[in-house]
């Protein structure tokens, strides 16, 4: 299988004053090669690329994604991974001791405590250096925010990067919904009520194997609240890391399509994170999605967070949820700079070996097409209503 990080030293570095765009200060840019990728480009449906710039130096972090980072996702990677964008998680992490978390992930059984809640004021303040963090990314041309399909569409044709803000638990939002509508105004489309640990809107599993979602409540008023003015502002709900009480919940009260932008299947892998059977039924039958996550721990059948994971492991998951959902309902969810991802992969750069396996494995060029970026089309045109066809209030 070919190793998609060998192309490096196709973008040629130049001094910036012979360079006009903002981009081109620090990398002379160029389209995707897409005629050298084994497939077509690939959007993703979750990323805490945010978070690593923020913890690394904020607005001065910024030149690295255009440069070369440590981590998942810069655009030199992109270009070679043939990485059209994704949803950038607007993420407020919790205080944590990341050598005893791994430890007790490193058990063949583990239940990882949630962590205390936070403070609305607490996550507002970070998120805001988040957003300035993505705003300044669209301010020297490094990608697009999109707020409808047409603006994807716009940058899958031109290769230029594209972003959706999301958020990925509601704790800067008030109970009035207030921060809800600035948030939108700024280019919020996409909604986790929870991250795993509670919100004022509802409730997230722990990291725990084996287990089921099944703890904990169902959804307040205010996550009633939440899920129904998203829906008349056409802002995605996405259902990862939520209970199963909240996800019926949401079910329940939502006229949108159910999706989980970074999940998988829990027949397959016995993880409180992953979705059963009758969970993927109710997806399918409200024309939603699910995200394929690459987390290792997430895939495989043992909970383990081993790198030395293969292909066949991500693929067992991909067949279950195309018998489940059907192929119209199925697309990536990497989690990528947020989890331990398969060595196979590694970054966006590893993309092309995923495009490979897929195809090795029977998968033509319409299905490709389809789990690469086109399911995320169609279910964002369903639920992005307002934007994409002119609706009002």
């Amino acid at each position: 299988m070919s190793n998609g990080r060998i192309a490096l030293c196709r973008g040629r570095w130049a001094a910036p004053d012979t360079l006009t765009s903002p981009v081109a200060m620090y990398f002379e840019w160029t389209e995707p090669d897409v005629a050298n990728l084994s497939g077509p480009v690939i959007f993703d449906g979750h990323n805490d690329v945010l978070l690593k710039l923020l913890v690394n130096g904020g607005i001065d972090a910024v030149p690295g994604f255009v440069t070369g980072r440590d981590g998942h996702i810069d655009l030199p990677r992109a270009k070679i991974g043939g990485f059209a964008g994704g949803f950038f998680a607007l993420y407020v992490r919790s205080p944590i001791d990341l050598k005893a978390r791994y430890a007790e992930l490193s058990k063949p059984q583990y239940d990882l405590p949630l962590p205390a809640p936070l403070t609305q004021d607490a996550a507002l303040s970070v998120v805001m250096q988040e957003i300035a963090i993505l705003l300044r990314l669209q301010e020297i041309d490094a990608l697009k925010i999109c707020h409808t399909t047409a603006d994807m569409r716009a940058c899958f044709a031109s290769g230029k990067m594209a972003a959706i803000m999301h958020m990925e638990g509601a704790e800067a939002i008030d109970a009035e919904l207030h921060v809800l509508e600035v948030l939108y105004a700024a280019g919020l489309r996409s909604i986790g009520p929870v991250w795993s640990r509670q919100t004022i809107f509802g409730n997230g599993v722990p990291f725990r194997y084996p287990s089921t979602g099944d703890i904990g409540d169902g959804l307040p008023d205010a996550g009633v609240r939440l899920v129904k003015r998203c829906n008349q502002l056409g802002v995605m709900i996405d259902l990862s890391h939520l209970n199963e009480a909240g996800f019926w919940d949401v079910a329940k009260h939502s006229d949108a399509p159910l999706v989980a932008t970074h999940s998988n299947v829990h027949a397959i892998s016995p993880h409180s994170r992953n979705l059963t059977d009758k969970q993927l039924d109710a997806i399918a039958e409200s024309d939603g999605m699910v995200g394929v996550n690459f987390g290792c721990a997430f895939l495989r059948p043992d909970g383990q967070v081993n790198t030395d994971t293969a292909p066949d492991t991500m693929l067992r998951h991909l067949d279950h949820l195309i018998n489940r959902l059907g192929e119209n309902r199925v697309g990536f969810g990497s989690d990528f700079d947020g989890t331990v991802v398969p060595d196979f992969i590694t970054d966006v750069a590893g993309l092309p070996n995923l495009r490979e396996a897929m195809i090795m494995h029977g998968y033509d060029d319409n299905l490709m097409r389809k789990l690469t970026h086109g399911n995320w089309l169609r279910v964002l045109d369903k639920t992005w209503h307002r934007e994409n066809h002119g609706q009002k209030d």
